[in-house]
């Protein structure tokens, strides 16, 4: 399957699946909401999660993204990128977050300080998901 035409499919989806590797070498997975942003899948989290925490010790997982209406699926495996977590209002994480927000929701939070607060608050961070193949079937 060619790379650009799933990750063009995946685009409209903005929800998946992100498998990654507990430390005992189980997989671990975590439904996620994305934005593909520049070729990866953004993804805020915590820095508690344990998505987050298996990434930090090993950076290769697996995106599964469906589309049961048309049976279709694509699975891309990875690495990942994780920044820090967001500090100020007016860091690059916190304008990340709120990028990854407004593609996936299509639209500009009512209240940016609110948001900006919430996301220091919660010690959110992105998660970056860069695909490397992908396996599937697109109908």
């Amino acid at each position: 399957m060619d790379i650009n035409e799933a990750v063009n499919w995946a685009e409209d989806s903005h929800h998946g699946v992100l498998i990654t590797l507990r430390k005992d070498g189980r997989p671990q997975s975590s439904d996620i909401a994305y934005a593909v942003i520049d070729g990866k899948f953004c993804i805020s989290a915590t820095s508690s999660r344990a998505k987050t925490i298996n990434l930090l010790r090993d950076n290769r997982a697996v995106l599964h993204i469906t589309s049961p209406k048309t049976w279709s699926y694509v699975s891309f495996d990875g690495t990942t990128e994780v920044t820090e977590t967001a500090k100020n209002p007016n860091d690059d994480v916190c304008q990340e977050l709120a990028r990854v927000f407004t593609v996936i929701q299509k639209k500009d939070h009512p209240d940016w300080d609110e948001f900006n607060e919430a996301m220091i608050k919660d010690k959110r961070l992105v998660i970056r998901f860069i695909p490397g193949n992908t396996v599937g079937m697109i109908n």
